[in-house]
């Protein structure tokens, strides 16, 4: 047993050692003009730690603070930029010089404008939207050598250059937003079975995964985004990263994890964060557990770790110039530290705008989580965050038939009813699936409830995301795996007979629901009626669900039957948005709709009327 042992350790070494470069610094460059001054230096390479004394001579640069660690090869060099100008200064250690470059900022923090409900995100999947680049489907060095579409949760190909030569297909449906999920490097094995294709198990936090592309292309690719008014949210993980990252491969302290070794899995269970009987037992399950046995869990109260962590999303929005961040199982990370984020980026981008997955399905849960919330001793400083309950309800909702008290569409008017709860509920996400749930047309193709969804997901007081494919009636389950939910998109892959990104190339149901999606999309795009306008919802009368957005003098209807038979919307019981007005206009046909009488529904039907 001594002997396995200390063969193992020697094995582990050897990795360890082989991992080690000559010297990496992260960041690789930082930028002039930061109202936060402290710029914190990790310097990773073979006993690194060793060195005793770190200066420079560049102007407006000093040296704050110089921290060893536990591991010999990292070093933290924490320096005051407070006054320094672009350039490239010299760095010291000992007897080695490192140049190290400052470069000037492509605009002020409050020159960048984020996402708003005036946008429509459009979640996708790289691996899965399209493959423009078939030479790096495999990448020669990285730990998985497959790319096999048969198996759902194995890669497939997809990548930024196959986003990018589909940019058109965005501006011809009517989204502003884009939303990938997580880009970075994640050089991870697969089992045969599984990988790491969905990106939520980072190995390097400043580096495009190859296999999507590099970082210039993701540069370029968000540039080409915005010559088409296309904006484009990052997203991030600081909960955890991949077990292959060198941090859990040589860790730089023994409190850079929490439960190092796997010491404790994550319950899941997020209510104990905001509990206030909640045991210290309840709440460690909750934030200092892995997230999966190959996550480990990042410890942000060590204030290197989330100073490391701050400065890289930071670095990513003044290098690529993303227009938003989408934060990753936000709960289950440290509150304060979470909050210390936050507010720094919240300070040095004032305009900028970052959701935060709460995945709860009650909303005074999430409405706690929001910046300047009444309900929580501890502001978040956290814009948006993600309507949990309004899937929640639609999702039960589009199965039942609209009664007078609770089921049905009643389920969507107890939820948006306690708005109130929420500090700016203009700022809150909503959607009707993403790529952690089942698709909502689960394993049908019936679109009748699902245009009812998209009615009321597009015209609420929300901002609204949409998840790749449904307007061509992808859908699927995770019954067997989380693949089924997260198809190639039809046509972004060499061979694909069938090609969705074309109306040659749909089926008749598939333009049907894209035409339908994108009339109401491209109406929604510019409304200030939808951006700006006051909600009023009625309760369910008789089946019928109906929310008036007004604005200056204007107003738009959203009608839905909730009955699985004929109905009417009964006019007069809405005189008060309806008023004088005796015609409207049906905003997807463009016909017009008789206001002197009783207007009929047909079985399900979603009506958006304007006035």
């Amino acid at each position: 047993m001594k002997r396995l042992l200390f063969t193992l350790t020697l094995i582990l070494t050897m990795s360890i050692m082989h991992a080690v470069p000559s010297l990496r610094v992260d960041p690789a460059n930082w930028f002039a003009g930061m109202k936060d001054p402290s710029l914190q230096l990790m310097f990773y390479g073979k006993d690194i730690r060793d060195v005793r004394r770190v200066t420079t001579d560049y102007p407006g640069v000093t040296v704050d603070s110089v921290v060893r660690l536990d591991s010999p090869n990292y070093l933290l060099v924490y320096l005051n930029l407070r006054g320094a100008k672009a350039g490239e200064m010299t760095l010291k250690l000992d007897g080695r010089e490192i140049r190290y470059e400052l470069r000037e900022r492509t605009m002020a923090g409050e020159a960048r404008h984020g996402f708003t409900n005036a946008d429509v995100l459009y979640l996708l999947m790289p691996d899965r939207f399209a493959n423009g680049n078939l030479k790096n489907d495999v990448v020669k060095g990285m730990r998985d050598q497959t790319c096999d579409r048969t198996k759902p949760s194995l890669r497939h190909g997809g990548d930024l250059e196959g986003i990018r030569q589909h940019l058109d297909y965005f501006s011809e449906l009517g989204v502003t937003a884009l939303w990938f999920t997580p880009i970075l490097e994640n050089d991870w094995p697969n089992g045969g079975v599984n990988s790491s294709y969905h990106g939520y198990a980072t190995t390097d936090y400043y580096k495009v995964d190859p296999r999507f592309g590099t970082n210039e292309e993701y540069k370029q690719l968000i540039a080409e985004c915005h010559k088409r008014g296309l904006k484009v949210v990052m997203d991030m993980i600081f909960n955890h990263c991949s077990d292959y990252h060198i941090w859990n491969r040589d860790m730089p302290s023994k409190d850079w994890f929490n439960n190092p070794n796997y010491g404790l899995q994550t319950s899941y269970k997020l209510t104990p964060v905001l509990d206030p009987y909640a045991s210290k037992v309840d709440k460690a399950e909750t934030t200092d557990g892995w997230f999966v046995k190959s996550m480990p869990d990042l410890n942000q109260r060590n204030p290197h770790v989330i100073k490391y962590l701050i400065q890289n999303s930071e670095w990513w929005i003044e290098t690529a110039n993303i227009d938003g961040i989408r934060m990753d199982t936000y709960p289950y990370a440290d509150r304060a530290a979470m909050a210390q984020w936050m507010k720094t980026i919240d300070t040095e981008y004032p305009n900028f705008n970052t959701v935060g997955e709460t995945w709860v399905t009650e909303p005074q849960y999430t409405a706690a989580w929001q910046k300047d919330s009444k309900l929580s001793p501890v502001n978040s400083y956290l814009k948006t965050v993600m309507d949990f309950s309004f899937f929640d309800k639609l999702n039960q909702a589009k199965r039942e038939e609209t009664d007078e008290w609770w089921n049905g569409l009643n389920r969507i008017y107890n939820s948006l009813c306690y708005d109130y709860l929420y500090p700016n509920p203009s700022s809150v996400l909503a959607f009707i699936e993403n790529h952690d749930t089942d698709r909502f047309l689960g394993d049908t193709k019936d679109s009748t409830m699902l245009k009812q969804a998209l009615a009321l997901l597009l015209t609420i007081n929300r901002i609204p995301q949409l998840y790749y494919g449904t307007e061509v009636l992808m859908n699927g389950t995770k019954a067997v795996t989380d693949g089924y939910v997260r198809g190639d998109f039809p046509g972004g892959f060499p061979g694909d007979t069938h090609n969705c990104f074309t109306a040659d190339g749909r089926t008749r149901a598939e333009n049907a629901m894209f035409a339908w999606e994108s009339r109401l999309l491209h109406w929604r795009q510019g409304n200030e009626v939808i951006s700006k306008g006051t909600q009023t919802q009625f309760i369910p009368y008789k089946g019928v669900y109906v929310i008036a957005r007004q604005y200056q003098g204007k107003t738009a209807l959203t009608i839905l039957n909730g009955k699985h038979s004929a109905n009417e919307l009964n006019v007069a019981r809405y005189a008060e948005v309806i008023k004088g007005h005796t015609t409207a206009r049906d905003v997807i046909t463009g016909k017009t709709v008789d206001l002197t009488r009783n207007v009929p529904l047909t079985q399900r039907e979603a009506l958006i009327i304007e006035f």
